[in-house]
């Protein structure tokens, strides 16, 4: 994955909330166009906010209503000269607050009349607003007038009434309706990709020389289903052309292997020290060719002929058989068994991973090198010995990590491909100032519970 990558969901919720934000803005500029157009309708809310306001000051006590300018409001309506004046009344003409002179006062309704529910008299056309009104309120069931008058709207009340309205009929519906599309989609995005999620899981595990690897596509939207499909037949082409590999690798090498033979027989005829430096030549090539033959077989195996496998019985057996190989060769081999370990795995592969590691150790590590086989209890492998030592490969060397000097390193290959298949670990090292460690690491199987 790359650090660019980010969440589907992650890139539509953004999305969802920019274009939204968008929207709002575009919204915003409608309603204040719409809203400034009508000075009517906009000083009808503003008096409307003013006598809601007001009318917090009301108050009850002992039956008698009395009334005081609430305290956030009396650097409006407590002081000389701000342009806003205001009076509450009852019906019968009783005054219970009043900010208002003689000048003002020809703006309001006489006390002697019974004031409207409400009513609205412009009195500059235009901004700011100048305008007079008044409305009844009800206070515990009792009807109570509050008038204003407001000249040119020095405070700005104006733009309070713009949030309360953009707040009730732009922010609140659409921030539910944000909070439901975002919700909805998310949960839509995580459903939708609940099967890709699982096909990635899978992508993880796939193996092409397995011919039942394949992604499923069932419950995937149709573009990622047609993506997993066009991964699935590159898999196909990949199983073809690796079988078409394995099939051209093992003819080539059983084609070449009689030739060789045929060659090898002749050579034994010629008493010549060429003639036997030659044929040490065709034997390394021969074994070369038995191991890429080996590496193509060991693609096709699989975990299903797994069977107990007794670890000091199997390296006795291999010690045994090459021993003779070891001694002619000038070298020494010995094996040091512990309490004969039961592993899980395929014997003959286990035995061409120790073989290979063997002759390895006999070709590279010099002369009269020493090679001793240990086994341990916890079911490692150590071949060990004190030759010249090995080189470490970069990940990128074609056969391999690892190669002792002077070799193309396939053996080692094997061996690793061969510990891959029983899960185990494959580590070669340095012995100290001379000599290779190579260590297969086996997994025993869990213990089964006595009865």
């Amino acid at each position: 994955m790359t650090r660019s990558a980010r969440p589907l969901g992650a890139l539509v919720a953004r999305r969802i909330v920019l274009f939204t934000l968008l929207a709002m803005l575009v919204q915003l500029g409608f309603v204040v166009a719409q809203y400034a157009a009508d000075t009517g309708n906009l000083s009808r809310l503003l008096l409307e906010r003013e006598t809601a306001a007001l009318a917090e000051g009301f108050s009850i006590r002992q039956s008698t209503l009395s009334y005081e300018l609430p305290e956030a409001l009396r650097g409006r309506y407590d002081v000389e000269g701000s342009g806003y004046v205001a009076r509450v009344r009852t019906p019968s003409g009783v005054i219970l607050f009043s900010h208002c002179d003689a000048s003002c006062t020809e703006h309001f309704l006489p006390l002697d009349i019974n004031p409207p529910n409400f009513w609205l008299r412009t009195l500059k056309e235009g901004y700011p607003l100048s305008f007079a009104g008044g409305r009844t309120v009800d206070i515990e069931g009792r009807p109570t007038f509050i008038e204003i008058a407001i000249d040119g709207d020095r405070q700005g009340a104006l733009w309070e009434v713009f949030a309360d309205e953009v707040t009730e009929h732009m922010l609140v519906p659409m921030g539910l309706a944000l909070f439901v599309v975002l919700g909805a989609s998310l949960y839509s995005i995580r459903v939708a990709l609940r099967p890709v999620r699982d096909a990635a899981a899978t992508a993880e595990l796939l193996d092409p020389m397995k011919p039942d690897g394949a992604l499923s596509t069932q419950g995937m939207p149709l573009e990622i289903a047609q993506l997993a499909g066009a991964v699935n037949r590159s898999y196909e082409r990949v199983r073809n052309l690796i079988a078409g590999q394995k099939l051209f690798t093992s003819a080539i090498a059983h084609e070449i292997r009689t030739p060789l033979a045929i060659i090898r027989l002749e050579l034994e005829r010629i008493d010549h020290p060429r003639a036997a430096r030659a044929i040490r030549e065709i034997d390394e090539l021969t074994r070369f060719l038995e191991q890429v033959v080996a590496l193509a077989r060991l693609e096709a195996t699989g975990r299903d002929g797994f069977a107990e496998v007794h670890l000091d019985q199997l390296l006795e057996e291999v010690v045994g058989t090459l021993a003779g190989m070891v001694y002619a060769g000038g070298a020494s081999i010995g094996f040091e068994g512990s309490t004969d370990p039961v592993v899980s795995g395929s014997a003959p592969l286990l035995r061409d991973a120790v073989r290979n590691l063997i002759e390895n150790a006999l070709r590279h590590g010099g002369p009269g090198v020493a090679i001793r086989i240990v086994s341990t209890s916890d079911g490692h492998i150590d071949v060990i010995d004190d030759g010249v030592g090995f080189v470490a490969q970069p990940v990128s060397d074609a056969l391999g990590h690892y190669k002792r000097s002077g070799g193309l390193g396939i053996g080692l290959e094997i061996v690793r491909r061969i510990c891959e298949l029983h899960g185990a670990r494959f580590d070669i090292r340095r012995a100290g100032a001379r000599g290779t460690v190579a260590t297969i690491a086996l997994t025993l199987p869990p213990e089964t519970p006595s009865d």
